[in-house]
């Protein structure tokens, strides 16, 4: 696997060579908690821009700090509404969602 990895040309062929094509339960894993962390790091961004602590987002949303934190931490499923309940009622952003 090495071998092919150093002959990996871009991060596409790379994710194959260690994760299996798109499609593929390795892959799909891999996908779905690489947008765990991503929301969880635009979350945590967006809260810190705010000057905001958990606790304090978690009472401007109606829910606990726990919860924040998990989400942060990439512990858990957001639901969209929850989602966009956060960043746009908590934080002030706006949420958009594009499909391709």
């Amino acid at each position: 696997m090495k071998d092919k990895i150093k002959d990996a040309r871009n991060f596409d062929e790379l994710l194959d060579i260690k994760y299996g094509k798109i499609g593929e339960a390795k892959r799909d894993e891999f996908e779905e908690k690489s947008q765990y962390f991503i929301i969880s790091e635009l979350l945590k961004e967006a809260r810190k821009e705010a000057n905001m602590t958990q606790q304090e987002l978690a009472e401007k949303i109606g829910t606990k700090k726990s919860y924040i934190s998990r989400i942060e931490n990439g512990q858990c499923d957001i639901q969209l509404s929850t989602l966009y309940r956060i960043f746009e009622f908590g934080l002030g952003k706006r949420v958009n969602l594009s499909f391709g």
